[in-house]
């Protein structure tokens, strides 16, 4: 028990001191970009040629970390340069493009608006309750959310506004917690390397998701630490045994333990945060622990057949002690999860019926084909085409290379389940996956340069100038990548400045959306309602409304991320009905009679005689899958004294006088 306790509590610790530095590095960056006027990322190159700038230091940071710590010259203080510079490569990378703009990749559109919203939410209130549906508990998982919105409460900022710097600094975060992790699977030195690699594709590929990313960037060593607890060919279920690493030295362990805690924490806090993700980790890990079975057994059987003394049992119970491990997994993860999970479960097991949701309803041309990125041409491809043969050639001798290979498998195999599925009229996201693949691959891409590197070094009979050869390449070749990232996010970097942000204005300084009047409509409908934002229900189509002010909605965004206990198309179906009733004495009568807390406030689009809403309705399978739709209510249907109509700019905000 002893070096299980000082296991996890050794890795927790410098964990939290080097998230610490990242906090505080990320926040001390952010800060400066904010003081200095820059011009808009779309119409100047000032803040990209910046950023390369940024980019390069934090490279020498790094590459000074990775000889102090060949040299094993001031180890500490390699590994805190080797934090500084992995968090101010995050924030580099993403807040100087981002640097003359309040918002987020994505600015408030598409899917950056319902995560907004969920964190306004959350900035409102610590309880647990729905991003759209008054009187509901989350369905999607709010641990990223609520972190993010008690931090926007404790500094007195609004939940859209926070979301940015939030967003940058967390993920800053999840790369110095995976470097840490991954500086305890393998040599140091080599840590950097991979953590550095890892941390420029999930930024290029994953950081609009910002909450998915953070469990992307820390996949890949928790998957090689996962196998570690699961497939121990070596040990004896000793506690304190040693099992072999890679590179053929022995290490003191806590008999796997330690794996198994780290793995459970690992797949808990996924599932808090991300669903698809964590369900795909689990998937991996799930098959990691058949795999390590059938291998226990084997080796068992092998042991029977060479006449060892401790062969006398059955071959069978040597699958045991990974089942169990992978059982003990699965019982860390489900306690965790429950922290976000219960009430959502209460209320389902209450007898709500809970439709049957539209949320895996999408399936666009990238999830019709098994994604191939090796076959790129590209630095990306050929790093992953490195992997993916460094995963082949060494996947019967490393435990690395057998763990991400089993990560890889886990893809592939969902990805074919997800179209399996199709033929069910669903799908299983797998397009949302690629991220993940390519920070697997880049990871095994990393490791085949460095040991490919070396066998060609040897086998050139160890020329002087070839190791400094091989780093020039190295260092050339990420700079050209990561030099290249904010031209992958160029889309949504661009966003980010045109969309108008909730004090009304547009970032490159171009007139402002209708969204510049939701303050107009916010003020008025605290002035006629008499009711704080939190208890009041709004029916509008204009629901970015409700991602800068925590009012309640009638009816979500789409049915793809409503809340299937919110009965999506029952709702939409009164919508409709309301809008045909002739009289307003109807129309009250047939909100009084609402299954569901009706609207105290109506934000319409006024059209002529009528007041319309654009609404949107599931059209899967077809892409894309959302249809949009009006719906008119005539304005005779309020022309009584229990409303009260207000016309503000493009707006009608109608509240309802109980």
């Amino acid at each position: 028990m002893a070096p299980l306790v000082r296991q996890i509590a050794s890795g927790l610790g410098e964990a939290a001191l080097a998230a610490v530095v990242a906090a505080v590095v990320a926040a001390v960056g952010l800060i400066a970009f904010s003081m200095v006027h820059w011009p808009a990322f779309n119409s100047s190159n000032v803040t990209r040629a910046l950023t390369t700038l940024g980019q390069v230091v934090a490279a020498a940071l790094l590459a000074t970390a990775i000889a102090l710590l060949r040299r094993r010259t001031w180890p500490w203080f390699a590994k805190l340069l080797s934090w500084v510079g992995i968090s101010t490569f995050v924030t580099v990378t993403l807040g100087m493009p981002l640097a003359a703009t309040k918002l987020y990749l994505f600015g408030v559109s598409v899917d950056q608006e319902f995560r907004t919203e969920f964190l306004t939410r959350l900035t409102d209130s610590a309880a647990l309750r729905d991003m759209t549906y008054a009187e509901l508990p989350p369905y999607y998982p709010a641990g990223w959310f609520w972190i993010g919105g008690r931090i926007a409460n404790l500094l007195g900022m609004a939940g859209w506004e926070v979301f940015k710097p939030y967003a940058i600094c967390f993920l800053a975060v999840a790369a110095v917690v995976a470097l840490v992790l991954w500086s305890r699977l393998i040599r140091a030195d080599w840590a950097i390397g991979v953590g550095a690699a890892i941390t420029a594709v999930t930024v290029a590929y994953a950081a609009p998701e910002a909450y998915g990313a953070v469990i992307v960037i820390v996949l890949p060593p928790a998957l090689v630490l996962a196998w570690g607890a699961l497939h121990r060919p070596l040990e004896h279920g000793r506690a304190g045994a040693t099992v072999p690493a890679d590179g053929g030295t022995e290490r003191r362990t806590a008999g796997g333990w330690g794996a198994v805690v780290g793995s459970g924490l690992f797949l808990g806090v996924a599932a808090t945060f991300y669903t698809l993700y964590f369900g795909v980790a689990a998937f991996a890990i799930g098959l990691m622990g058949l795999i390590a079975a059938v291998l226990a057994v084997r080796e068992q059987r092998t042991a029977r057949d060479h006449g060892a003394a401790a062969s006398v049992r059955p071959a069978w119970r040597a699958a045991v002690p990974p089942l169990l491990r992978l059982v003990a997994i699965g019982a860390i993860a489900g306690l965790v999860a429950l922290i976000v999970w219960t009430p959502y479960l209460l209320k389902a097991l209450r007898g709500t019926t809970a439709s049957t949701g539209t949320a895996l309803h999408y399936l666009p041309e990238s999830g019709a084909r098994l994604p191939l990125p090796m076959f790129e041409f590209s630095l990306l491809g050929a790093l992953c085409m490195v992997g993916t043969v460094w995963l082949v050639v060494r996947a019967a001798s490393s435990r690395r290379a057998q763990a991400l290979a089993i990560g890889v498998l886990a893809i592939y195999l969902w990805t074919l389940l997800s179209m399996a599925a199709t033929a069910a009229g669903t799908t299983l996201l797998s397009f949302r996956l690629e991220p993940i693949l390519l920070v697997l691959l880049a990871a095994a891409g990393a490791f085949g340069f460095v040991e490919g590197a070396r066998g060609i070094y040897q086998a050139l009979n160890e020329p002087g100038r070839f190791r400094f050869a091989v780093v020039v390449v190295a260092v050339v070749g990420a700079l050209a990548f990561t030099q290249n990232i904010p031209h992958i996010l160029a889309a949504e970097i661009t966003t980010a400045y045109t969309d108008t942000d909730g004090d009304g204005q547009r970032a490159d300084q171009r007139p402002a959306s209708a969204v510049s009047y939701y303050r107009q409509v916010d003020a008025a409908l605290t002035a006629q309602t008499g009711r704080p934002r939190s208890d009041t229900v709004v029916l509008t189509a204009d629901t970015s409304f409700l991602s800068f002010y925590p009012y309640f909605g009638f009816q979500a965004l789409t049915s793809h991320y409503a809340n299937p206990l919110a009965d999506f198309a029952g709702r939409a179906a009164a919508i409709e009905r309301w809008s045909k009733l002739k009289t307003p004495d109807a129309l009250l009568d047939a909100l009084a009679a609402s299954p569901w807390r009706a609207p105290d406030a109506f934000l319409f689009r006024h059209s002529g005689d009528a007041y319309t809403l654009r609404l949107a309705k599931d059209v899967y399978p077809n892409d894309p899958n959302v249809a949009r739709y009006s719906v008119s209510f005539p304005k005779k249907l309020f022309a009584d004294p229990r409303f009260t109509t207000t016309d503000i700019g493009p707006f009608t905000l109608v509240t309802v006088r109980r």
